[in-house]
């Protein structure tokens, strides 16, 4: 069925107009899921202000970091060597001027990203529903099914959107990317229903470009999305042309990218699949809520086997069980291309599933299953007031954030190697130091492994003092963090103490 000719193509284009669509009845019905959606919105605003740490937040500082420093040649952002990096996308480019011309700090220009985000994936959200649906409710209900249909086990990573994660990772790429691909799926789908000029569909080549340079996940989320609206318009012969001029753009714009090579990243980190097995690990518990938006697909795909909700979930769905079957659990990472057409189609089957009386056991549903979505992320609120100050049921649902390294501030200076064991390493470089090995993985760092393993053999016992002095000055170590002793190391002397019973410790020349 080609969108131009379906019985409720789009808003504008219903013949009675959208007000006709909008009895008092309905909007009266409104206003409490918008009333939902404020308080969450206020709640995320409130995360925003405490941002907590957790995950890649160490990464993104020390990105933006580099960037403000120099942004033609900014280096590894982690170790201190000249190696692209898939970290330097085009929003940390804008951060990392944004810094630099505004002289602000690191964190606090994060907390400005993760304001810019929350906005692109408010507005985003709200665009593309529009499309799918003129009811005034639908936007606020598909907003609430985003981040609380998922499951009873807490799920936190980035390009997800569970409220949980949402919270932790609200100032990373990964949100602004996903806010930049619902606006991309709205505008395309527009564009697929009516005629439009050549400009658009550049448009859309490069703004699919910068999604995938954003954060290379929601990349293909955003990709399978795209691919699901092209499938299911079936666009006529004469407008294949500006489509397949978009994608040549767009492919152009992803080869020109300076900062690191985008096509190469196919065939780097093969380590990447070890740490995404997590990603399949307590499925059922992490995502059973989102069987109800499964179960709304179905009617839909029994009205039209091209439904773009029900075509987007099965290439979402195809991709994360072949990343399963044959140990690409990488691939998990398109889970939200499954998770958000089936999240939408709950919301939808609210305000549009047909008879009152369906509609009203919807209803009832999807407002059990956000209830208990909800409480499985209650303990957002202790990013808010503390843990010290939630019930002891909400307490047990509480992620807690990481402490950061800002002790070590009044002696590191910027552009010194301090070494560090693996946790430590994924937060020290946003204070502008570098590791003698990556915290996180680095696709295009040819002696990561070499790294990896002189950390090792430094914190490792009985490694006689005279290898620990060649491994620093192999890497140019000028501060070590470890734990407290009675007696420190020869050439070491402690200048700092952190909490956990950690020390820096001065190399001594």
């Amino acid at each position: 069925m080609r969108f131009a000719t379906m019985r409720f193509a789009t808003p504008e284009a219903r013949p009675a107009g959208r007000a006709a669509l909008r009895p008092p009845v309905a909007a009266r019905h409104s206003a409490a899921p918008w009333a939902a959606v404020a308080l969450l919105a206020v709640l995320l605003l409130l995360v925003i202000v405490r941002l907590p740490w957790a995950g890649d937040l160490g990464m993104h500082a020390a990105t933006v970091e580099r960037l403000r420093h120099d942004l033609v040649h900014p280096g590894n952002p982690l170790v201190r060597t000249d190696t692209p990096s898939p970290y330097y996308s085009p929003w940390m480019l804008v951060l990392g001027c944004a810094a630099r011309a505004g002289g602000l700090s690191v964190f606090v220009v994060l907390r400005l990203a993760a304001l810019a985000g929350l906005v692109l994936l408010a507005t985003g959200v709200r665009r593309y529903v529009r499309t799918l649906s003129a009811h005034p409710a639908a936007p606020a209900v598909a907003a609430l099914s985003l981040v609380l249909l998922w499951g009873t086990v807490l799920i936190n990573w980035s390009g997800f959107l569970s409220l949980n994660s949402l919270a932790l990772t609200v100032s990373y790429p990964s949100v602004l990317a996903l806010g930049l691909a619902f606006h991309h799926w709205a505008w395309l789908t527009r564009a697929l229903r009516t005629p439009a000029g050549w400009e658009v569909w550049l448009g859309l080549g490069a703004l699919w470009a910068v999604i995938l340079l954003c954060h290379q996940f929601t990349g293909v989320v955003d990709t399978l999305g795209a691919l699901a609206a092209v499938v299911c318009a079936r666009p006529p012969r004469e407008r294949w042309p500006r489509i397949a001029v978009g994608t040549a753009l767009g492919l152009l714009v992803l080869g020109l990218w300076p900062y690191y090579d985008f096509f190469a990243l196919s065939s780097a980190g093969g380590d990447l699949e070890e740490v995404h097995r997590a990603l399949y690990d307590h499925f059922a518990g992490r995502y059973w809520l989102a069987l109800l938006g499964v179960a709304a697909l179905v009617p839909r795909w029994r009205r039209d086997r091209r439904d773009v909700l029900v075509v987007f979930f099965a290439l979402g769905a195809l991709v994360c069980a072949a990343g399963f079957v044959t140990g690409h659990y990488s691939w998990g990472r398109a889970l939200p291309a499954a998770l958000v057409p089936a999240q939408l189609a709950a919301a939808l089957a609210v305000v549009e599933g047909g008879a009152r009386a369906v509609r009203i056991r919807w209803a009832w549903a999807l407002a059990a299953a956000l209830a208990a979505g909800a409480w499985t992320q209650s303990g957002v609120l202790g990013y808010v007031v503390g843990r010290a100050r939630l019930p002891a049921a909400l307490a047990a649902n509480y992620t807690r954030p990481w402490a950061g390294y800002h002790w070590i501030t009044p002696h590191v200076r910027y552009g010194d190697v301090v070494m560090a064991r693996d946790f430590p390493s994924r937060l020290i470089p946003a204070y502008g130091a570098y590791t003698v090995a990556p915290g996180y993985p680095e696709f295009f760092l040819a002696d990561e492994d070499g790294r990896e393993r002189a950390v090792q053999r430094y914190y490792r016992r009985g490694t006689p003092p005279g290898v620990r002095r060649d491994i620093l000055r192999a890497y140019a170590v000028r501060w070590v963090v470890d734990t407290a002793t009675p007696r420190p190391a020869p050439g070491l002397r402690p200048v700092a103490r952190g909490a956990g019973g950690q020390v820096l410790y001065a190399v001594n020349p």
